[in-house]
């Protein structure tokens, strides 16, 4: 019988020797998730053995992630902001850089009590959109994505989250055929040069789908489409929020000026990368 600490040193060293940079905590997180134990709490249980079927299921989930798959499809979910979504391999994994979206959003409402009403283009798993309805409590909000599989894994996080009542969800080709105008619209497009993917990280590169990847020759495509949409579709005195990939945030700002738009400002992530572009309608800034 294997224990906890056992467990451990071996699958971090395992991870560690195909690439895996953070393959302490990933083996930490598959061992509370074999056990239904907080990862936390296994400092204090090094010497607890693992039974056989739980060896067995732990090695299986191991297997998964010494294949690169991610963390978040193995256990079936991740964190995002002050939520936990579900996630499937239909999804884009929320990463903590589109949490500086939602960061510039909500500090450009300065009245979060006001009744608003949102549009989250490329919605996901919502968690863009479900992440901004918990924060602002009077809000509505509609999420858009092209994908029926990836719009049912954006209603059952809103199902969970309670939030339900205030976000709906449709398919559609970004904006096309709406008409309603929104307050806030954001948006996490497709940024990746396509030439750029299979160069990727092998958890993106392999596993997540590059239909939210892909962003064209340039990364640039899908801001081309969205811009005239969105300028379109915003009401007076609404915000607009645009993740960005490393490098693009002036060309996108220029995009969106052309349509109409006003740039408010850029947001940095964590790494010091322009992530979100913010922006209002020109005549208001």
């Amino acid at each position: 019988m294997l224990t906890v600490g056992q467990v451990l040193r071996n699958a971090a060293d395992r991870l560690g020797a195909v690439g895996v940079e953070t393959a302490r905590l990933d083996a930490r997180l598959l061992v509370a998730e074999v056990l239904g134990l907080s990862a936390s709490s296994l400092v204090t249980r090094q010497h607890l053995e693992l039974s056989a079927a739980e060896t067995e299921r732990f090695e299986g989930l191991l297997v998964r992630r010494l294949g690169r798959e991610p963390m978040s499809h193995i256990l079936g979910r991740r964190g995002f902001w002050t939520i936990e979504l579900v996630v499937t391999a239909d999804t884009l994994d929320p990463r903590p850089d589109t949490e500086t979206l939602v960061e510039a959003v909500l500090a450009a409402i300065p009245d979060r009590g006001r009744s608003l009403r949102l549009l989250d283009l490329g919605t996901g798993t919502g968690c863009i959109l479900l992440a901004l309805l918990g924060e602002l409590r009077q809000a509505s909000g509609l999420g858009i994505d092209t994908s029926a599989a990836a719009l049912q894994v954006a209603a059952g996080n809103a199902e969970a989250l309670g939030l339900a009542a205030r976000a709906g969800f449709q398919r559609g080709d970004w904006a096309e055929g709406l008409n309603e105008r929104f307050d806030v619209i954001v948006s996490n497009p497709p940024y990746i040069p396509a030439a750029e993917i299979d160069g990727l990280e092998p958890e993106v590169a392999r596993f997540e789908p590059r239909l939210a990847l892909d962003g064209g020759a340039d990364g640039l495509d899908c801001y081309r489409a969205l811009a005239p949409q969105i300028a379109r579709l915003l009401a007076p005195g609404g915000v607009v929020g645009l993740e960005v990939g490393a490098g693009q945030a002036a060309a996108v700002a220029v995009l969106m000026e052309q349509a109409g738009l006003g740039l408010a400002s850029f947001f940095s992530d964590l790494g010091g990368i322009e992530r979100c572009v913010l922006l209002r309608r020109r005549e208001e800034t």
